[in-house]
């Protein structure tokens, strides 16, 4: 779990005004922090196939917003892969 203060954090890097929770952005941010969280128990535990479906399900959500994102501006996209270091 994401921790508020990390939230916080990657919010303010991604936002576009000064209460910007909810941008696709910021949606895309705390979802790759989630993703890479994920990703580090799963190197621990292999059998836990409940938090390997949630990552496939995470990852599948954060495809859709990129998605998004790109319809409306492939530079802001590009931009926003170029910040979270995401490839394409």
């Amino acid at each position: 779990m994401i921790s508020s203060e990390k939230k916080a954090k990657i919010a303010s890097g991604l936002a576009t005004h000064q209460n910007d929770t909810g941008s696709p952005a910021v949606q895309v941010g705390i979802m790759t922090a989630r993703i890479a969280e994920l990703t580090d128990h799963l190197k621990k535990n292999k059998h836990d196939y409940a938090a390997r479906r949630a990552l496939l399900q995470l990852v599948g959500k954060r495809k859709k917003h990129l998605k998004y994102i790109a319809e409306g501006s492939s530079d802001a996209y590009l931009e926003l892969i170029k910040k979270l270091g995401i490839r394409r």
